[in-house]
C-alpha cells in the first residue's frame, strides 16, 4: 500500500497541479491582503480614528440607521444585521476586540471566508482528476491488471486525496501567516475570541459563549475546514469514478458549489435544503455565531449531514470500481 501510494504522489507532483494550487493561494492572499490593508484605511479616515471601541460604536451606530431607514426590504438580512449588531454590542460590553490586528487575525478572517467555496475548488481540482484520468489517458487497463485487487489500488487513491487536502491546508495556513504578516505584524496570537454565539428566533443567544485565545480557535476552524473539504473532495473522488471525463465531473462538483452559494442565502422557507451538503458546507460560521441558513440547524447537524453524503460517495466509489468492467 506505501508503494502504491508513493506511486500516486509521484503522478500527482509531476501534474505541477499542487505548484498551480500553490501559486492561486499566494496570489489571492496578497490580494486580500492589500484589500483589508485599504479597508483599514478607509475606515480609520471614515471614522477618524484608530480606536477599536469608537470605530465599532460608529459602525453599530451607521448599521442601526440602514435598519431604521426602511432600504433593506429583506427580511433575512434585516435579522442578519440586528444580529450582528448584538454580537459587536456584546465585544464593546467585555471589552474585547474581535478585530485584534495581526497576521493570525487575517488567517482567522480569511478561512472563515474561504471554507465554503474556495478551498473546495482548490481541492475539486485535484480529486475530480484522480481516477478520470486514468480512464482518459487509457492507463487504467495497465494499472488492473497488476496483480493488485481493484480495492488497494483504489484506496491508495484515496489516501494520496487525504494527505493532499492536508498539504492544501498547510500550505493555506502557512502562506496566510507569512504573507499578511509583512502588513499586518505576526503578533495576535493569545489576543482573546468569543465563540458560543447562538441564534434563536432572530435574537442572539450569548448564554454558552466561551473566551479563547486565537490559536486555539484557529485550530478548531482549520480542524473544521479540513473536514469540508475532505468531504467536498470524496464526492469529488466519487464523481472521477462514476464519470470517465475529468472537466464533466468538475463541471458538476462547480456547478453545486455555486449553487449552494446561492442557496445558502435563499433557502430559509425550503426546509429540506438543509439536507443537502453543499447548504451545510460553511461550519465555521458556527463558530463564529453567524446566522444559519435555516432556523434550527446546528453544527453537530450541518457535521452530521456531510459525514453521511462523505460515507455514502465512499461506499458508492469502491463499489463501482471494484465491479466496473474496463474497456
Amino acid at each position: 500500500m506505501i508503494s502504491l501510494v508513493q506511486n500516486e504522489l509521484l503522478k500527482l507532483m509531476s501534474k505541477k497541479k499542487l505548484i498551480v494550487i500553490t501559486l492561486i493561494i499566494a496570489g489571492l492572499i496578497s490580494l486580500f491582503t492589500y484589500a483589508q490593508y485599504k479597508e483599514a484605511e478607509r475606515t480609520m479616515e471614515r471614522f477618524n480614528t484608530s480606536d477599536w471601541r469608537t470605530t465599532m460604536e460608529l459602525q453599530i451606530a451607521d448599521t442601526k440607521n440602514r435598519l431604521d431607514s426602511n432600504r433593506i426590504t429583506s427580511e433575512e438580512w434585516r435579522q442578519q444585521l440586528e444580529i450582528r449588531i448584538q454580537q459587536q454590542q456584546y465585544y464593546l460590553d467585555h471589552d474585547i476586540n474581535p478585530l485584534e490586528p495581526g497576521a493570525p487575525t487575517f488567517v482567522r478572517r480569511f478561512l472563515e471566508s474561504a471554507v465554503h467555496l474556495l478551498l473546495p475548488l482548490l481541492i475539486m481540482i485535484i480529486a475530480a482528476d484522480l481516477v478520470s484520468s486514468e480512464y482518459s489517458l487509457g492507463t487504467v487497463k495497465i494499472l488492473l491488471t497488476r496483480p493488485i485487487k481493484r480495492w488497494k489500488v483504489l484506496l491508495s487513491k484515496y489516501i494520496t486525496l487525504v494527505l493532499t487536502v492536508s498539504l492544501v491546508l498547510f500550505i493555506f495556513g502557512a502562506l496566510s501567516f507569512l504573507i499578511s504578516g509583512l502588513v499586518f505584524g505576526y503578533q495576535g496570537w493569545t489576543a482573546p475570541v468569543l465563540m458560543g454565539f447562538q441564534t434563536d428566533a432572530g435574537m442572539l443567544n450569548s448564554a454558552n459563549v466561551t473566551l479563547l485565545p486565537q490559536w486555539q480557535y484557529i485550530l478548531m476552524a482549520f480542524g473544521l475546514a479540513w473536514f469540508v473539504t475532505l468531504i467536498v473532495g470524496t464526492l469529488s473522488f466519487m464523481l472521477s469514478v462514476l464519470i470517465r471525463s475529468t472537466a464533466a465531473g468538475m463541471g458538476i462538483m462547480l456547478a453545486c458549489l455555486i449553487s449552494g452559494t446561492i442557496l445558502s442565502t435563499m433557502v430559509s422557507s425550503w426546509e429540506s435544503s438543509k439536507y443537502l451538503f453543499m447548504v451545510n458546507l460553511n461550519l465555521i460560521s458556527y463558530l463564529n455565531g453567524s446566522s444559519p441558513p435555516i432556523e434550527g440547524m446546528s453544527l453537530l447537524f450541518s457535521f452530521s449531514i456531510l459525514l453521511l453524503w462523505g460515507l455514502a460517495a465512499v461506499v458508492v466509489s469502491f463499489t463501482t470500481f471494484v465491479r466496473r468492467d474496463v474497456y
